[in-house]
């Protein structure tokens, strides 16, 4: 997160929010996991996972609700949820205020485009909520249209109670980040073939150098 230059917050008991896609393109899996981490009163970092999808599930991929194809969530980070009604139905984290980035998934199969569709930003819905409201929910189906949801009723309880305490403490005003495990893998594999290349650069002009000081030159 810091390397993305995105805000981490240190005050006691305000949460840091952070979705991780996991290096998975199956669409109807509960594999991603999403983690809050905050300080306490004396200053000792906690952290709690859970397991979620950041995708959409197969059904809305099939039977988008948007003429231009399925939202997925696009990496960043993003100041735009609060506690609020999903639906109507029940609290959870919702996409209250501000604008957040999806990729229009619009070719009607089963795989999870996330860097060939169109990029849209605006108020879509894309909310933190659970999947059944009992239990451990196992493929995500109609339970995501491009929401981040949990798989398990009673992780996504305790998720809100420390909402509810960030609530009283902050106001109602939360961050979400969502990060990709595989753009982070690609940056590395980037970052570690620049420092090769750079390497063999350098050896090869040591080489060069070598030979220039000692190899005589032919006398005439």
């Amino acid at each position: 997160m810091r390397n993305y230059g995105w805000l981490i917050h240190s005050q006691p008991y305000r949460l840091n929010i952070l979705g991780v896609r996991s290096n998975s393109t199956r669409p109807n899996s509960f594999d991603d996991t999403i983690h809050v981490f905050y300080t306490d009163e004396r200053g000792r970092w906690r952290l709690h996972s859970w397991r979620c999808t950041t995708d959409p599930g197969t059904y809305w991929l099939h039977s988008p609700m948007h003429p231009q194809g399925t939202a997925i969530l696009k990496t960043g980070q993003y100041h735009s949820y609060g506690v609020a009604k999903h639906r109507g139905k029940y609290w959870a984290l919702c996409q209250i205020k501000g604008k957040v980035t999806v990729v229009r998934d619009y070719n009607r199969d089963s795989n999870l485009d996330f860097r060939n569709g169109r990029e849209m930003e605006g108020h879509f819905g894309i909310n933190i909520h659970r999947a059944s409201s009992y239990g451990t929910t196992k493929e995500v189906e109609r339970y995501s249209a491009g929401c981040q949801v949990f798989a398990n009723a009673t992780d996504f309880e305790a998720f809100m109670r420390l909402c509810e305490g960030h609530r009283q403490r902050y106001g109602n005003a939360f961050t979400y980040s969502l990060l990709d495990l595989r753009s982070v893998r690609r940056a590395k594999a980037r970052k570690v073939a620049g420092w090769v290349a750079l390497g063999v650069g350098i050896g090869a002009l040591g080489v060069l150098g070598y030979a220039w000081y000692n190899v005589k030159p032919d006398k005439q």
